[in-house]
């Protein structure tokens, strides 16, 4: 709750920074902390007492550096800061000086003619030389950088999230593409599984048929979401691998599922992301010597990590390659994983001439219902 909490509070500060419907509370703040910094100014350095003046001309003389030194914070924010994002960085510089020194010398400018003939206490700092003039312009210059940092933190606080919002965009596009290219590979198989039924067994194709539309309306209804859950994946599998033992008399399957301490209807993992495996095991699972063929899948849940384990029969002389077994469904899984755990999956196989089997750990979500 506490981290929960932290993070809607940073969500929070980095939209007053960079949104443009908290523009005015941004300048207000700019403009109170400034006050306040050159109100500070004026009591360290004991001010008070030098800057009396008859009647109003004390408020003046309070207001004036206020409003030079806003005017040359402004000019630097608007005019400046666009020279120094196009790199002309020793331009910029240069001209940060120079109207720093331009504000300060207006400043003396307007005291010593408007203000100074009706100053209470004669007034013994002014800047007189240039020592003093390059001091003051040291001093003040800071301050005027320091907006400029304010400035580049806004401008890179808005440039990582549009590329964020572009990664974003592109993964979520790329991850589509993915799922489209191998979704019809699944499905073009079963179609040619039927139409080998129609001409050898008519009742099993017609069972071939509605088992199909089960895959149909998982693909409509559950594959375009983000997230699936386990025990639906698992039942997808079961269904897929039934429609093989139609097809095939001497073809047997396992699909186990355990969950130690979890319900698999709570388990959340991408739909279709075992399809690819689960298919290549069936085509390689062929016995050409007439022996049974099989295809056993284990998986297992604990402690936020997924196994999936697919042991499949195979021809001795069968040379399962992975351009061979997977083709495109098998680089666009591999993509998929990558896209979507980056390095935290990985992905083993093991060829025993007549056997092969493929591992996959993954973490998952867990969604507990209320």
């Amino acid at each position: 709750m506490g981290k929960k909490s932290i993070s809607e509070k940073n969500k929070k500060l980095i939209r007053i920074i960079t949104e443009d419907r908290y523009r005015i509370v941004r300048h207000i703040i700019l403009l109170a902390a400034f006050f306040m910094l050159l109100q500070s100014a004026r009591i360290i350095f004991h001010m008070g007492d030098k800057e009396k003046f008859y009647g109003n001309y004390g408020m003046y003389q309070a207001l004036l550096p206020f409003v030079i030194f806003t005017t040359i914070l402004y000019i630097n924010i608007y005019l400046l800061m666009p020279i120094f994002f196009k790199g002309k960085y020793i331009q910029y510089l240069w001209l940060v000086i120079t109207i720093v020194m331009v504000g300060l010398l207006l400043l003396r400018y307007i005291s010593d003619i408007f203000l100074d003939p009706y100053r209470i206490a004669p007034n013994d700092d002014k800047i007189d030389s240039a020592a003093e003039l390059v001091s003051a312009t040291i001093f003040v210059i800071p301050i005027v950088l320091a907006t400029s940092t304010a400035r580049l933190m806004q401008k890179w606080i808005r440039d990582r999230e549009r590329i964020n919002e572009l990664d974003k965009l592109t993964v979520n596009m790329e991850l589509d593409a993915l799922k489209n290219q191998i979704n019809p590979h699944f499905l073009f198989n079963m179609l040619n599984n039927v139409n080998m039924l129609v001409k050898t067994s008519p009742d099993k194709a017609s069972s071939v048929i509605l088992k199909l539309s089960e895959f149909l309306r998982y693909q409509l209804y559950e594959n375009n979401a983000a997230t699936t859950s386990l025990m639906q994946e698992c039942a997808f599998l079961s269904n897929f691998l039934n429609l093989e033992k139609v097809r095939r008399d001497n073809f047997t399957f396992t699909v186990t599922c355990n969950t130690p301490g979890s319900n698999p209807a709570n388990i959340l993992i991408p739909p279709n992301l075992f399809t690819t495996f689960v298919e290549n095991a069936i085509k390689h699972s062929v016995d050409l010597t007439g022996n049974e063929a099989y295809v056993n899948i284990v998986i297992n849940a604990e402690n936020n990590i997924l196994t999936f384990s697919c042991t499949n029969s195979q021809d001795p002389d069968d040379t399962y390659t992975e351009t061979q077994s997977g083709g495109l469904g098998l680089v666009n899984v591999k993509r998929r994983l990558q896209l979507l755990y980056a390095d935290k999956y990985t992905l083993q196989t093991q060829d025993d001439t007549t056997t092969y089997n493929i591992n996959l750990s993954i973490p998952y979500d867990v969604y507990y219902s209320r």
